[in-house]
């Protein structure tokens, strides 16, 4: 049964009190104080724009698009908690218009001739590769020092996120102009980090709600009598991050040598060159022209715009593996998953690389 959510004015005087305590344990951690100031009062505000779905669905004078929008999310919503097993709580049965395109943008940073992230934890999340910042141009600023002391810098808007099950996340106006079932995918992923989730390991975390997002689809398309996607989308996406990842064995490689900088600044340049030819060069031979990734390879390349990619899916075939193993039964799988996060570091990732070897032999 789902709970009845507390009136926002209750919720605002249960914040008033939480936030000074939060604030004051994230404060002793190493990060500057305007920082952790920036993301308590990003969040706080995210919180206080939340309104039930519901209520936004039946009042006639909210914009009709919004309205049909939120009604098949629902329906997703529904399916995620009684088929998927996914937590039945309040996120994503609530809705917060932001006003902005993005509700955080995230700032990557590495070493000139390095693919190693610079990395920054919290309380909460353990580990990350990136700062996130609540304002575009607080991000922008962040970015700017970091290129004075020589970094290679990226900065990505972010259109949703999860607060691990914390606080119970909105349906944000940032995800509108995605399709009913892009958004339903969204809400598969983002509660896969609620029911399960390993500090300092974003491989693992992110591969695993990827694989609770894809097969979640599977389902969902299935459960409505839909044909299963043709993947040539997905397909070429899997492509072009190939193409990536190819790039960052090569660029690793190269910083391994003992270069002087000026030679190495000019073949990390050839490489960099050499992605945008492959890329170039599949799009025309197997993509029929297909431009979807012209805009990211045409802007200025570094390190730090390669540091997504793989993320989200290296261990994707690792659980698809497990999964089969469970039969298809996913109260099970999610057992064996906590199991397999349960490991320590070394153990699970040599489980993980079984499972993905199992699952690209075919067996």
């Amino acid at each position: 049964m789902i709970r009845p959510l507390p009136s926002l004015g209750l919720l605002d005087r249960v914040l008033r009190v939480l936030f000074p305590g939060v604030l004051f344990l994230l404060l002793n951690g190493c990060a500057s104080v305007s920082y952790y100031g920036q993301l308590a009062s990003g969040q706080l505000q995210l919180l206080r724009a939340r309104e039930p779905v519901a209520k936004v669905i039946a009042n006639p004078q909210r914009d009709p698009q919004l309205r049909a929008h939120l009604a098949q999310s629902q329906k997703a919503r529904v399916f995620a908690s009684q088929h998927l097993h996914l937590p039945d709580n309040q996120s994503y049965r609530l809705y917060a218009d932001i006003g902005r395109p993005y509700v955080v943008w995230n700032v990557f940073a590495t070493q000139e001739f390095s693919l190693t992230p610079q990395n920054h934890c919290f309380p909460i999340a353990g580990c990350v590769a990136y700062r996130g910042y609540y304002s575009q141009s607080a991000a922008r600023g962040e970015a700017a020092m970091q290129r004075l002391n020589g970094m290679d810098v990226s900065i990505g808007g972010v259109e949703a996120y999860s607060t691990l099950g914390w606080f119970n996340d909105p349906i944000l106006s940032s995800m509108m102009n995605w399709g009913d079932e892009r958004l339903a995918t969204l809400i598969f992923h983002e509660l896969g980090h609620q029911r399960f989730y390993v500090k300092d390991d974003t491989e693992f975390n992110e591969s695993f709600a990827t694989f609770v997002e894809q097969e979640g689809t599977r389902q969902w398309r299935a459960s409505r009598g839909l044909a299963p996607d043709n993947g040539m989308q997905m397909r070429q996406r899997d492509q072009f991050i190939q193409l990536i990842l190819d790039t960052r064995v090569r660029l690793e490689r190269l910083y391994a040598q003992p270069l002087p900088a000026e030679q190495m600044r000019q073949r990390k340049a050839a490489e960099f060159e050499r992605l945008r030819s492959n890329y170039r060069t599949m799009r025309e031979s197997q993509w029929a022209g297909d431009k979807r990734y012209d805009a990211w390879i045409n802007l200025p390349l570094n390190n730090a715009r390669l540091l997504p990619f793989g993320l989200y899916d290296q261990w994707v075939p690792a659980f698809a593996a497990l999964f089969r193993q469970e039969g298809g039964d996913w109260v099970k799988f999610y057992a064996a998953v906590e199991k397999l996060g349960g490991l320590p570091v070394a153990e699970r990732k040599a489980a993980l690389k079984a499972l993905a070897d199992l699952q690209n032999a075919g067996g």
